[in-house]
């Protein structure tokens, strides 16, 4: 059972591990007098607790507001002078008006993530609509067809990473299928005291400069230790070789960065209330901007029912990590008097906890947090296996060739046109390909890696998750929990590669930013597969607006639905998806930054 005591009793090591300065109140504790008018609304939301809005017509107003996370005052854009923003609940097959007020100065716009709706309707300024103007109200009305748990946050400028972010919460006609006591939502989201855009423009200067794990000499002496002097120096000279770094596993750490859960630090210690013998649902957001979160409950086993808003197969684990932009629902029942919520950054630079408790006042034990992985061969080349197989060729007997660049790759290793198993007979488009197609605009200098022998296994938790002796979730444990009802053969196939230059700070998709590229076509209600293949060391979640992901494996099982899929380093994934509605839409990775750089795509629907 964990341990647990009051507030009063926190220990001094407990203490040092809390995220940086103490709160002060959060949103409240400096709003401007203009403001005071909502002050019951103000009031729960320093409780981390925003306020729900229902009915067939919502009104949302944008402005700024005073916020002190860490002892500075700075200025948030807030929606209702909320952080997080009012939690939006409806039901399913709802008719719904949301009308959006602009108070801000400059144009802003809010993205309903995950929600199938027209295109008009998706909030994505430059790509769906122009925008909302400074002083101007823009309406949006569209109807319900699905339920679950999904956020929405603004899609402009940095306007998300300084708070404009709020959950969405659909409840089924019929009533949830996984009934329980008590329903909360925690939202994990990341706060910089700077100005988003100087932070950008520092990396865009030096990309690790929010880093402090970077390799020491005590590493390269324990480096001799366990390999010896040559594999030691090796191993140095051929990550700066590629000028790249073995701990650059996010761009902002804690150095810049305050996690916050339901907009509360750590050390207001966000909690939830519930009685002896209940059954709790939480329900998860990654609202943050630029932070991968795991998510942990010591001495808890968290039974998975939701992903990304989708019923699935229920799932036993003890961990889960998630990126920008998903949603895990969690079912768990609580055995103590108090439980502390444990999410810990990606890059081990920090954390941000809250806490099931019986009554106000109590606290569980915080863990440590675990230690920073260095990312190994297989995040920097993919299949290993493959790679020797590679290595053992005679390069002079065509194990290389040509692309129609003229540049010289190495040849991919499995023939593209059979697959491991599968009837020659069969429809070639039946299992996804295994042959690595990079496009010329890869050779340049916005790339500086590639990957042709990418791992397409999906039971890879990630860098710093495994073996770690617990149980933790991957995208092999999710399973639709109703048949995905479309054609399960497509009729094309289209292959995207994640790529970025690390010194530049340059991101995009196949070696193309944003500003360099053309739209992605598909047509309505056509069945295409997308291979996703990630030659970068970061992890990447890309979210494609307008229609479901569905994931399969190598061997064609459709696995679950999605609408943010997370893409470790030298992986290659594959879904199918099935575009409802015609427009344009937005395809992009969800660190905030990272889309801003140029990984960002335009879809087109006709």
């Amino acid at each position: 059972m964990p341990q647990y005591k009051t507030s009063q009793a926190l220990s001094s090591q407990s203490r040092r591990q809390l995220l940086q300065g103490l709160v002060l109140g959060g949103v409240a504790s400096a709003l401007p007098a203009t403001l005071s008018a909502q002050s019951n609304t103000i009031a729960q939301a320093t409780r981390g607790t925003p306020p729900i809005l229902s009915g067939p017509v919502v009104e949302l107003e944008v402005a700024e507001s005073k916020v002190n996370f860490t002892g500075e005052s700075r200025i948030a854009t807030t929606i209702n002078g909320s952080i997080p923003a009012p939690t939006l609940k409806f039901r399913e097959g709802d008719e719904v008006t949301i009308r959006v007020t602009n108070k801000l100065k400059v144009p802003t716009s809010i993205h309903w993530h995950g929600i199938i709706l027209p295109y008009q309707m998706d909030g994505v300024p430059g790509i769906s609509f122009d925008g909302i103007a400074p002083g101007e109200t823009f309406t949006y009305q569209f109807k319900l067809e699905q339920s679950g748990t999904y956020w929405y946050h603004s899609h402009s400028g940095f306007q998300e990473m300084t708070g404009m972010y709020g959950a969405l919460i659909i409840e089924p006609r019929e009533g949830e299928i996984y009934p329980v006591d008590r329903d909360f939502i925690v939202q994990l989201s990341d706060w910089t005291d700077e100005d988003p855009m100087r932070v950008f423009n520092k990396l865009k200067i030096q990309s690790d400069l929010y880093n402090f794990n970077q390799p020491t000499v005590g590493d390269f002496f324990s480096d001799i230790a366990n390999g010896g002097l040559g594999l030691a120096l090796d191993k140095r000279r051929m990550w700066n070789q590629m000028r790249m770094n073995p701990t650059d596993l996010a761009d902002l750490s804690t150095a810049t960065l305050t996690y916050l859960m339901n907009g509360s630090p750590a050390n207001s210690n966000w909690t939830a209330i519930f009685k002896p013998g209940e059954r709790v649902r939480l329900r998860i957001v990654n609202a943050s901007s630029n932070t991968l979160f795991d998510v942990r409950i010591p001495g808890l086993t968290m039974r998975v029912v939701q992903s990304d808003g989708q019923n699935v197969k229920p799932v036993e684990v003890d961990e889960f990590r998630f990126g920008p932009g998903e949603t895990y629902d969690v079912i768990v029942e609580p055995t103590g008097d108090a439980h502390t919520i444990f999410a810990q950054s990606m890059d081990r630079s920090g954390f941000v906890r809250g806490t099931l408790a019986v009554r106000r006042g109590l606290e569980a034990s915080i863990p440590p947090l675990d230690a920073v992985e260095q990312l190994s061969m297989m995040d920097m080349m993919g299949d290993m296996t493959a790679m020797a197989g590679m290595a053992g060729m005679n390069h002079d007997n065509g194990a290389s060739t040509s692309d129609h660049s003229g540049h010289t790759v190495p040849a991919p290793v499995v023939d593209h046109s059979s697959h491991s198993g599968h009837n020659m007979s069969a429809d070639p488009l039946s299992l996804p390909s295994k042959a690595v197609r990079h496009a010329s605009t890869e050779y340049g200098a916005t790339v500086d890696a590639r990957v042709d022998t990418p791992r397409t296994n999906l039971d890879d938790p990630g860098i710093g998750l495994r073996d770690n002796g617990r149980r933790v979730l991957t995208l092999n444990d999710l399973r639709s929990l109703e048949p995905i009802v479309e054609p399960t053969v497509p009729t094309r196939e289209i292959e995207l590669h994640l790529t970025g230059n690390m010194e530049r700070y340059s991101w995009s998709i196949d070696g193309l930013e944003f500003g360099d590229s053309t739209p992605i076509y598909m047509r309505k209600g056509e069945r295409v597969r997308v291979i996703l293949q990630n030659d970068t060391m970061m992890t990447h979640p890309m979210h494609l607006h307008g229609m479901w992901s569905d994931i399969e494996r190598e061997d064609g099982e459709l696995l679950s639905r999605q609408h943010t899929i997370l893409v470790h380093p030298a992986q290659r994934i594959s879904f199918l998806a099935t575009p409802k509605d015609a427009g344009q839409w937005a395809w992009h990775c969800h660190l905030l930054f990272h889309m801003d750089a140029g990984m960002f795509r335009k879809v087109i629907v006709s």
